[in-house]
């Protein structure tokens, strides 16, 4: 445990298993954290939101804001819309201040 709570848009799914909620803006400038969106974390990506390159900007640029492999985070739901659910994976709880 990382003496962080949670920030609302994660939830503990399960033993080593959290569900981050996100609403993405592809074809952004940079990629970004950019605060909250409809209790979602806003995330901007260069990428654009054609042939899953934004799916996998998403998921490479958690993985390394949260210290973690990239097999350790997946998208769990929204494969075609802004508003994703990814899934974290991690025998400890990820240092949530790096995303907050």
């Amino acid at each position: 445990m990382t003496g962080v709570q949670p920030p609302v848009f994660i939830r503990q799914a399960g033993s080593g298993e959290w569900r981050i909620r996100v609403h993405v803006q592809p074809g952004a400038k940079r990629d970004e954290l950019a605060g909250l969106y409809q209790d979602r974390l806003k995330v901007r990506l260069s990428a654009p939101a054609v042939d899953n390159r934004a799916n996998a900007a998403l998921v490479d640029f958690m993985a390394d804001r949260l210290g973690l492999k990239r097999s350790q985070v997946s998208l769990a739901s929204g494969l075609s819309s802004r508003s994703k659910t990814l899934r974290v994976l991690s025998e400890t709880e990820p240092d949530w201040s790096k995303v907050i």
